[in-house]
C-alpha cells in the first residue's frame, strides 16, 4: 500500500485523503488513553467524511518503552519518522526528576524546533471545577518553546563549570550580586528577539484568523528587564508591524503622553469599535490574580517557555485539570507538530483501565483542526461536550450523584457513539 505523506509546500500543509499519521502511546496510562483517543478518532473521521477519508496510523517508540526495547529513550527511528511526516500525535512520556536523560518532550521540541506549544483552555459544561465561574475561561495560550531556562543550560555546586562562571561574573563586577555564590549552581535564561517574534506572530495571525480581539503578553519585566523585558518589547513590536490592523498598549501609552488621557482613551475605543487587536500586557504574577478574578478580559495569550508551563497548568486547573486540557507544539513555518496528552504517565494506575483520555481526545482535535478536517474535530469537541453534559465520566470527573462511571476504553467507546448519533456537522453547546 502506498503512503500518503502530509507535505509543506508555499507555507500551507497538503493533506492527502490518507494520510500517514505517527503516534507514540506513550508510558505508564497512555497505551489505555490512546486506544480510547483512536477509537473517537476514528469514527469521528468517518463520520465527517462519509468514509472518503482515513487517516492511516503509523506507530512509534518514545520514552521508557523505547528504552527497554531499543536502548535509546527517544531512537533516531522515531525522530527521523516524525521529521517526515510533519504531524503527529502522542501520549505522555517517562521523565526521571534530577537524574538520569533531559525530558524527551523538550527534546522534541528542540531538535524540531516546534517553538509554538499551542494550549487553548476552556471549560465544558458540567466538569468539576474549583472555581466559581469556570464557563468565563475561555483562553488560548501560545507558550514558547525552544527558549527560556528549558535550554537547560546549567551548572552544578563547586563545577569547574560552575568556578567558570563565578570568575565571569567576578570580571564583571557582579559577583556580589550572588548571594551564596560558593554554594551555588547557575542556569542561563537565553530569550531572543527572533524567538520571541515569530512566537508574537503566531499568536497574533491565530487571532486573527479566530476573532479574538484581545492578545495579552504575560512577562516578569520589571524584574528581567533584558530577557523578559526584551520579550515585552520585541512583542509590541512584532504586533506593529501589522500596522492598522492592530491597536497596542504602546500606542496608547504615546497618544497619552502627546494629546493627554482623554485623546488616548478615544483612539482605544475607536480600534475596539473597529475591531482591530488590541495588545497589551501583563506582568506574570498579576495575570495569575487576574486570570482568576477577570478571567474574561484574556483571549489569547503570548508568554515565554517557564511562564507559559505555569500558566497553561494553572489555567487547566480553573476548568477541571490538566486530564482535560489539550495541547499542540507547532512550526508553523515548516509545518511540523505533535500534538499530545498534557499530563503525566501516572504509572500507579498503569493497566487499570480508568483514568481520563480527554486530554489526548481534545489533543487530537485541535490536531485535525491543524489538518484542516474542522469537521471531524467539531464532532470530537461535540461528544466530549455531551458525555460530560450528560455525566457519562471516568472516575476523576464523577462527582454528581448521578454521574455513569466510565472506565478509560468506556468513554472512548461512548463518546465515539455519540459522534455516530450526531449530525455531519456539529459544534459545542
Amino acid at each position: 500500500m502506498t503512503e500518503e505523506k502530509i507535505t509543506m509546500n508555499n507555507g500551507r500543509l497538503q493533506v492527502p485523503d490518507q494520510p500517514t499519521i505517527p503516534f507514540i502511546e506513550g508510558d505508564g496510562i497512555g497505551p489505555e488513553i490512546w486506544r480510547a483517543a483512536r477509537t473517537v478518532f476514528d469514527e469521528a473521521v468517518k463520520k465527517a467524511f462519509d468514509g472518503q477519508k482515513q487517516v492511516k496510523w503509523l506507530p512509534l517508540l518514545a520514552g521508557e518503552t523505547a528504552y527497554k526495547q531499543t536502548g535509546q529513550w527517544l531512537p533516531d527511528k522515531t525522530l527521523t519518522a516524525l521529521r517526515d511526516y510533519l504531524v503527529g500525535i502522542k501520549g505522555p512520556l517517562t521523565t526521571p526528576i534530577g537524574v538520569g536523560h533531559r525530558s524527551i518532550n523538550v527534546t522534541l521540541r528542540q531538535k524540531l524546533d516546534l517553538y509554538a506549544c499551542f494550549r487553548p483552555v476552556t471549560y465544558y459544561a458540567g466538569t468539576p471545577s474549583p472555581v466559581v465561574h469556570p464557563e468565563n475561561v475561555n483562553i488560548d495560550v501560545f507558550r514558547e518553546n525552544t527558549e527560556d531556562i528549558y535550554a537547560g543550560i546549567e551548572s552544578d555546586v563547586d563545577t569547574d563549570d560552575a568556578k567558570a562562571w563565578k570568575a565571569l561574573l567576578a570580571k564583571q563586577g557582579k559577583l556580589g550580586k550572588v548571594r551564596f555564590p560558593d554554594t551555588s549552581a547557575f542556569a542561563i535564561k537565553p530569550i531572543s528577539k527572533q524567538g520571541s517574534t515569530r512566537l508574537v506572530k503566531a499568536a497574533i495571525d491565530y487571532a486573527f484568523a479566530n476573532n479574538r480581539h484581545t492578545l495579552t503578553l504575560v512577562h516578569k519585566g520589571n524584574i528581567m528587564k533584558k530577557t523578559e523585558g526584551g520579550f515585552k518589547k520585541w512583542g509590541y513590536e512584532a504586533a506593529e508591524e501589522y500596522g492598522d490592523k492592530v491597536f497596542t498598549w504602546n500606542q496608547y501609552n504615546q497618544i497619552k503622553a502627546d494629546q493627554g488621557t482623554e485623546a488616548a482613551e478615544r483612539a482605544y475605543q475607536a480600534a475596539r469599535a473597529a475591531k482591530k487587536l488590541i495588545v497589551n500586557d501583563v506582568i506574570t504574577d498579576n495575570f495569575f490574580q487576574q486570570a482568576l478574578l477577570y478571567p474574561e478580559h484574556f483571549e489569547v495569550v503570548a508568554t515565554m517557555n517557564l511562564n507559559g508551563d505555569y500558566i497553561s497548568d494553572a489555567l487547566a486547573a480553573q476548568v477541571g485539570g490538566i486530564g482535560i486540557a489539550p495541547g499542540g507544539n507547532i512550526n508553523y513555518q515548516t509545518g511540523h507538530a505533535i500534538f499530545e496528552a498534557t499530563h503525566g504517565t501516572a504509572p500507579q494506575f498503569a493497566g487499570q483501565n480508568k483514568l481520563n483520555p480527554t486530554s489526548i481526545i481534545l489533543s487530537g482535535a485541535m490536531m485535525f483542526d491543524y489538518l484542516g478536517w474542522s469537521a471531524a474535530a467539531d464532532l470530537i469537541r461535540a461528544g466530549i461536550s455531551q458525555a460530560i453534559k450528560s455525566h457519562h465520566v471516568t472516575v476523576d470527573f464523577a462527582k454528581n450523584a448521578d454521574a455513569t462511571v466510565l472506565t478509560t476504553s468506556g468513554f472512548g467507546d461512548y463518546v465515539a457513539r455519540l459522534i455516530e448519533e450526531l449530525p455531519r456537522k456539529a459544534a459545542v453547546n
